[in-house]
């Protein structure tokens, strides 16, 4: 049975209890985990709070380091971390061994940055003194993950936490803690001090982890709702939170597209861990006279997406990753039929005993969607993709703006002009402009309105786990 990780040690729960986590393809249990609460969250910030005390001083060189150390042999048990997350999660054996890579990567990538910390020289008006602003660790710090990318949404709080001299108590999904406990076992085999990252399990943790007192910052990838409960819980504590939430991400394909790049990146773009990503693909906006012509070539391509057991090499995308989950898809789908819409590829489940037991769903490619139909007012998390005639830019920019949402957006276009306006004036925290939308490590990861605030990757996430400090210095 799998432990929670408490200053090196491998825990149960005070209270004894467990739960299954069950695999989304099969239904069977893959493992019984600690069925967690708040005497186990504040263990783990007790632990976090005398780690602190040894990493917060050590140099940043050293630091970085050891976490070059700890990164590289977590990133020699990829083949390992793999198939657990599969097993857990569902997606495909290849986009686990990814996301695996993607968590080590990241470590290294912040471990670059521990040494890399600048403050400020600043001239006061008295002669006699100057100035200096610092930049000191927060002390320790929360994340909270979901279940759609374990691994790489970990490691987005843990790595520029711990770069900066923070320790972290960690809490998986509920339904996904088990390939995250592996990445952490393997960086403290690596060479990581006990204490510097704990791993909390169960449903009551969540909560616990955002009141304790202990804990001074909290980071927050979830659903909209989740995030509004936790800033909430939080403002009586004035604790830092940095949310990243839901998003609808709009994207907007114009007549002088290239439509062959465009339809490969906007198949990846939707259906990519079956569809269930906040940065992601959720509403395609294509101007009238290429909108049959990328039709026909997305179709194509979703043509190709066997669903099936992540494990199996012939699956192209796996299950979804709970029933209801499933269940809330299909009924927006429903939503928008009920309204007019038509399906013109796939919908529905995919038939035969091996789907069975799992949370298959087909790919599915919508037309004449209504602005007021659930698909185009929510996020839709999961592989269902409308497809929405635009008359022109101005018409396009309109549309993807109309959402509650800001997370992500990207448009299509040869038109210098174009691109420069979309950039200027969609309501996003990221768009790109004629490229796949992956997140780059260099750049920071945001969103606006109702998608959350606070950044995570870049140098940006990594000033964001510092507190800057006033100096004056009389001479």
């Amino acid at each position: 049975m799998a432990t929670m990780i408490i200053e090196g040690e491998r825990a149960g729960a005070v209270s004894g209890e467990t739960y299954e986590v069950r695999n989304p393809a099969t239904g069977e249990v893959v493992d019984r985990v600690p069925n967690g609460g708040v005497e186990d969250v504040d263990r783990a910030a007790q632990a976090a709070a005398r780690a602190q005390k040894t990493w917060g001083k050590l140099s940043p060189a050293e630091r970085a380091k050891i976490l070059h150390r700890a990164a590289a042999h977590m990133l020699g048990k990829v083949e390992e971390i793999a198939p657990v997350l599969t097993a857990e999660q569902g997606k495909t054996i290849l986009e686990s061994r990814i996301e695996a890579e993607r968590f080590g990567e990241n470590i290294a990538w912040f471990a670059d940055l521990a040494d890399k910390i600048h403050g400020e020289y600043v001239t006061l008006a008295d002669p006699r003194l100057y100035g200096l602003v610092l930049r000191r660790p927060i002390g320790v710090t929360g994340a909270i993950v979901p279940w759609n990318f374990p691994l790489t949404l970990a490691a987005n709080k843990v790595a520029p936490s711990i770069a900066a001299g923070n320790c972290v108590v960690l809490k998986p999904s509920s339904t996904t803690p088990l390939a995250t406990l592996r990445c952490i076992e393997a960086l403290i085999e690596g060479g990581l001090p006990e204490g510097v990252v704990n791993v909390v399990l169960g449903p009551g943790t969540g909560e616990a982890i955002v009141t304790n007192p202990l804990i001074r910052k909290v980071a927050l990838t979830g659903s909209t709702p989740t995030g509004k409960r936790v800033m909430a819980v939080a403002a009586p504590y004035l604790k830092k939170v940095v949310l990243e939430l839901g998003g609808s991400d709009p994207a907007i394909v114009l007549d002088d597209a290239d439509l062959d790049e465009a339809a490969k990146a906007l198949s990846t773009g939707r259906f990519f861990n079956c569809g269930q990503a906040c940065l992601a693909i959720k509403r395609l906006y294509v101007q009238e006279g290429v909108f049959e012509p990328l039709l026909e070539r997305l179709i194509e391509r979703a043509r190709k997406l066997k669903p099936g057991n992540g494990m199996d090499r012939a699956t192209r995308m796996g299950p979804m990753h709970t029933e209801t989950q499933r269940a809330e898809v299909e009924s927006q789908v429903q939503d928008a039929l009920d309204r007019g819409a038509r399906v013109v590829f796939g919908g529905g489940r995919p038939e035969g005993a091996e789907y069975q037991g799992g949370n298959f769903i087909n790919p599915t490619i919508l037309v004449d969607v209504p602005d007021d139909s659930r698909m185009l007012t929510e996020e839709v998390f999961g592989p269902a993709l409308p497809v929405i005639r635009i008359t022109d830019l101005d018409d396009g920019l309109a549309r993807a703006n109309d959402s509650p949402f800001g997370l992500g957006s990207s448009i299509w276009t040869s038109s210098m002009t174009a691109a420069h306006r979309a950039v200027q004036e969609l309501d996003a925290g990221y768009t790109w402009v004629n490229c796949l939308q992956i997140a780059h490590d260099e750049l920071p990861f945001g969103g606006t309105k109702e998608s959350g605030f606070g950044k995570e990757h870049g140098i940006e996430a990594f000033h964001q786990y510092t507190e800057q400090k006033s100096v004056v210095y009389g001479v």
